[in-house]
């Protein structure tokens, strides 16, 4: 918990509990947001209390530019890796992913939209970037919804009194990014046509809603496709019969190829550069978890300035992929695979490419058979060991019962990135469990407000 938060969050509970007309006229109000603009996952309402996150805007600086020094080690080593074989063995890749990632985009930067997921404890050192969003990062025009919504609250004008509370947005920034790697792509500036691509029956459709409505507010025809409905023919790719000129990828690349194959529409069209699709197949190879090994190994050290050195030790928590090996530890040089195995209570085992927290194994929950048999696992297929990392918790106000009832739960920072370095945004998620994943089923998103009393 930020301690420059505190007096902020406490002020702002106090009116809830203070006056109760106030906090119920303030559920009431976001419950009726909420099913306005459509902000459920699946059936599931977004968000579940009664406040948004605080963040200063010396911590929102602080994010920014750690964020921006990652941010670039991050894609010196994409650049050195595309180059050369054998660093590019440390990332995992399949071979079919090894074929797609030479495909030429069109437009120089792999991951024109991300997110760098962290938790941000207390202390100069306490933001730690625990994985990179680089192929499908969701969130961004949830959190302007949720914002706007927020905004409207009774308790919320009551707070504006004594303090100053503005959103982030964030939606813009994803949009602007990928218009910017269209123009590039298409060589001049005009509108595309755009599709907003992923399989109809995904519980985040209601985000794709989302930014068809802020593509349509910019002029821009766009729409919601799914790839079985896409057709190639004669260098032109239609979905649902309706021409597209740029794709804005939310499918992920593996269910993609692993559904409809390499010889797919919408693969060959990429592939043979007839529609600008963002992001990249070539963003697989940060959004693979063994990106952040690669980016802290010893090994690669020589590729960064001492500056984003710096921010690597700082800000990236010690991970290594896992295999039979020597490395080096912060405390020293260790054997790899017996290190994890005595060090259980300390570390983390991640596959190096689910999401939604499927497949990682917390070492300090289970006992030592079950890490054991984990690390077997590990051996058998990529995976990562990560050093654990202080999981921050803040309290929160929810109606429970008709009355405020205000609980810990812990919190995520989840900066969102365009073209790899500049921050535009951050989701935030809550939740009672350590893996604050909303996908998985569990936790609650919040809109991200800067803050200062006035």
């Amino acid at each position: 918990m930020s301690p420059t938060a505190v007096p902020h969050f406490d002020t702002y509970h106090n009116l809830l509990l203070a006056d109760a007309a106030l906090a119920e006229d303030s559920a009431d109000v976001l419950e009726q947001q909420l099913r306005q603009d459509g902000l459920f996952f699946g059936d599931r309402a977004l968000c579940s209390v009664l406040r948004p996150r605080f963040l200063t805007l010396d911590e929102y600086r602080l994010i920014s530019r750690a964020c921006c020094l990652v941010g670039s080690a991050f894609d010196k080593v994409r650049v050195a890796a595309m180059a050369d074989a054998g660093l590019r063995s440390q990332f995992g890749l399949t071979s079919w992913e090894e074929q797609l990632i030479h495909a030429d985009p069109g437009f120089p930067v792999a991951s024109p939209t991300s997110r760098l997921d962290a938790f941000f404890a207390a202390g100069e050192d306490g933001l730690k970037f625990t994985e990179y969003n680089a192929e499908t990062p969701a969130g961004a025009a949830y959190n302007d919804a949720l914002s706007s919504a927020f905004l409207a609250l009774p308790v919320m004008q009551a707070f504006n009194r004594s303090h100053i509370a503005l959103p982030i947005p964030a939606g813009a920034g994803v949009v602007d990014s990928l218009l910017q790697a269209y123009h590039a792509w298409r060589g001049r500036r005009e509108k595309p046509s755009v599709v907003i691509l992923d399989w109809r029956e995904v519980p985040t459709y209601s985000e794709f809603v989302l930014f068809e409505r802020e593509f349509h507010a910019r002029g821009i025809d766009a729409f919601i496709g799914d790839p079985r409905d896409a057709e190639y023919a004669n260098g032109r790719l239609t979905v649902a019969g309706r021409p597209v000129t740029m794709i804005y990828k939310r499918v992920l690349i593996d269910e993609l190829v692993t559904r409809e194959g390499l010889d797919s529409p919408v693969v060959r069209a990429v592939r043979d550069g007839a529609v600008c699709m963002v992001n990249p197949f070539r963003c697989k190879l940060l959004h693979k978890k063994a990106s952040l090994a690669v980016l802290s190994d010893e090994r690669q050290s020589g590729l960064f300035t001492a500056e984003e050195q710096m921010a690597v030790r700082r800000h990236v928590p010690w991970t290594r992929v896992v295999e039979e090996r020597h490395t080096e530890h912060t405390s020293g040089a260790v054997d790899l695979v017996p290190f994890v195995a005595a060090n259980r209570e300390r570390l983390v085992l991640k596959p190096n490419d689910e999401y939604g927290g499927k497949g990682i194994v917390l070492g300090w929950t289970v006992d030592d058979a079950t890490w054991e048999a984990a690390i077997r696992t590990a051996l058998a297929e990529p995976y990562i060991v990560q050093e654990r990392v202080e999981v921050p918790s803040e309290p929160w106000p929810a109606m429970v019962d008709g009355a405020v009832h205000i609980g810990d739960r812990m919190l995520d920072t989840a900066p969102f990135l365009s073209n790899g370095s500049t921050v535009a945004g951050c989701l935030t998620r809550i939740a009672t469990d350590p893996l604050l994943n909303v996908t998985a089923g569990g936790g609650s998103n919040v809109p991200t407000f800067l803050v200062e009393a006035r």
